[in-house]
């Protein structure tokens, strides 16, 4: 994670908290804007989860998959089923946030059953033998201890609740459920569902860990490994600030999405597109980047610009 990552940590959580007010406030949400913002997230996760473990279906080929029940041709049934399964898995974190209901291990080995079936033989079950994971440099523990780990990181997440900041304790639950590695496939596309349903049982919106970001999702778990937690609390968080962006983007007014090369052209903003873009890339100007252009808002612009005139006009005073 590079220093400006880091420096951020604090000013993001803030900025979430905010977000996550302003969201609460609109409660109950409009059904047709949620559910067409939920199916847009759905497909999202169910593609770039399974994207970051190899299956090859493209975004598009995912959708047909899920929405018309087409067959690509060239892809394997295994990957068909991994994007079926794990879309129903999505449904299933759903229903059970609503319940508001603890995470145990039935939680646990049902949402595996649903993420591996037609595909593990041990769908659901904890595995019984040793395994190791090409290219990393930690071994799983023993299976004998798989039992053990999973009781110590259910006891763990009920101690933490109410006492910890709920985005920590996100990823603390996905980096756990991943170290253990408790079934003998399926860990990550597992954890990354039990990570959405830790949040949405606690009132933040769904995330998607994107297949872009692999590289930094895989850094970031390795810091963890190491006894750091930060850079991938961090990388969470990310994640929550900007599924909150989408969902209140959904009221519209300053809240709705805009690119950054529409902002630039307001008459209130001072900056160019190209300083707009390199400034939501340091994740100071808050903003998201969709397909592969940016998008932010006038009321994120405007808190950018009253913020920095503020540091501006203080950096003045002190000289």
């Amino acid at each position: 994670m590079n220093g400006t990552d880091t420096a951020l940590l604090g000013d993001l959580m803030v900025r979430i908290q905010r977000k996550k007010e302003r969201l609460d406030a609109h409660r109950p949400l409009p059904e047709t804007a949620l559910r067409r913002l939920r199916d847009e997230l759905r497909l999202l996760h169910t593609y770039h989860s399974n994207a970051i473990e190899g299956n090859t279906l493209t975004l598009q080929e995912t959708k047909l998959v899920l929405e018309e029940g087409i067959t690509i041709g060239g892809k394997s049934l295994r990957e068909h089923l991994e994007a079926t399964n794990l879309a129903e898995a999505f449904d299933l974190i759903e229903a059970i946030a609503k319940e508001k209901k603890g995470i145990e291990h039935t939680t646990i080995q049902q949402i595996h059953e649903v993420v591996t079936r037609g595909i593990d033989v041990d769908a659901g079950k904890y595995r019984v033998h040793n395994v190791r994971i090409t290219g990393a440099a930690k071994t799983p523990p023993d299976f004998s201890k798989v039992t053990y780990l999973m009781d110590d990181l259910i006891a763990a997440l009920k101690a933490k609740e109410n006492k910890e900041q709920p985005l920590k304790t996100a990823a603390f639950l996905h980096h756990k459920l991943v170290e253990i590695h408790p079934f003998t496939d399926g860990n990550g596309r597992v954890a990354r569902l039990l990570t959405n349903l830790y949040l949405m049982k606690e009132g933040y919106p769904p995330i998607v860990l994107r297949k872009d970001e692999r590289g930094k999702y895989y850094q970031f778990l390795r810091s963890a490994d190491g006894g750091n937690l930060g850079p991938f609390a961090n990388f969470i968080a990310k994640s929550v600030d900007e599924s909150l962006t989408l969902y209140l983007a959904t009221f519209g007014d300053i809240d709705e999405l805009v690119p950054l090369v529409e902002l630039a052209k307001l008459r209130e903003c001072p900056y160019s597109r190209d300083y707009l873009g390199l400034r939501a890339r340091q994740g100071v100007l808050d903003a998201v980047k969709i397909g592969r252009s940016w998008y932010s808002t006038r009321r994120a612009l405007r808190e950018y610009i009253r913020e920095h005139a503020t540091a501006k006009f203080k950096s003045n005073e002190s000289k």
